[in-house]
């Protein structure tokens, strides 16, 4: 990982790396993580001559712990921000979950911004949630059961588990013991993604979804995954077996698409 940059905005710090030369490729990861869940992708993206910058979302990393909300569109308020601040010209944007959402409503409301989108694990309309899930939520209200349930169910997300996993979960872990992290995962469970299902149909930039078959987030995920595209006039990239990080199970496979659409921009 390249050393940290920062951006300060009106409520809190943006960290960010940011390497590389060549077309840019601005990565964010899903809500609750962190920016090194690129650690596999970003390099592979590096080597195929891009300028690769990751983000750690607010609460989260090394971004400071305390906004006055987290969510979709506080975070596509953020990656405006800081496309405006690299002032590198239009950027292809791979939003993974949340992050998805957020590149949906910058691509809107500032296509001046965005060459294209990869949509990955896409969260651009709000899920029907299940008990299982509603009681989740609730509980993870209560003051030292946010951090275990969210651990708990993270394992889910990654079925293929990289060599690394253990190590990285261990820092996802240290993260949330610092001060004033620990309630940031009530924030981004209560989030919602209506603002970015509204401006669907004002996305005029190339898209492509990326969706892992074994993603548990969604009853169906070839089924949501063929839904996003066809809202966006995309293309559809489908991992057998791959869960909520493709990236991080896939990366060679991943990069791959991603090159391959990029050139086509």
């Amino acid at each position: 990982m390249s050393e940290t940059r920062f951006l300060d905005l009106p409520d809190g710090r943006l960290a960010y790396d940011d390497s590389g030369d060549g077309p840019l490729v601005v990565c964010l990861p899903s809500m609750l993580d962190l920016r090194s869940q690129y650690r596999f992708l970003r390099p592979l993206l590096l080597e195929a001559g891009y300028r690769v910058v990751t983000v750690d979302q607010r609460g989260m990393g090394e971004t400071s712990a305390t906004w006055p909300e987290y969510g979709s569109t506080p975070l596509a308020h953020d990656l405006m921000a800081l496309l405006r601040h690299l002032d590198a010209g239009p950027a292809l944007i791979y939003g993974c979950s949340n992050g998805a959402a957020a590149a949906v409503w910058v691509a809107a409301e500032a296509p001046e911004l965005i060459s294209g989108l990869v949509l990955a694990a896409p969260f651009v309309r709000d899920g029907k949630a299940g008990f299982t899930q509603k009681l989740t939520i609730a509980l993870a209200r209560i003051p030292g059961l946010a951090v275990p349930l969210y651990m708990s169910y993270y394992p889910k997300w990654e079925p293929k588990r990289p060599a690394d996993f253990a190590e990285h979960t261990a820092k996802l872990r240290a993260n949330f013991k610092e001060p004033g992290r620990g309630k940031v995962i009530a924030g981004y469970l209560s989030m919602s993604h209506a603002e970015s299902e509204a401006r669907l149909d004002r996305v005029q930039a190339p898209v492509l979804v990326i969706m892992g078959t074994g993603d548990i987030d969604w009853p169906d995920p070839a089924a949501e995954a063929r839904w996003v595209a066809q809202r966006l006039n995309g293309e559809v990239v489908l991992l057998d077996g791959a869960g909520h990080h493709p990236h991080v199970e896939y990366p060679e496979k991943v990069a791959e698409a991603v090159t391959a659409f990029q050139r086509k921009l």
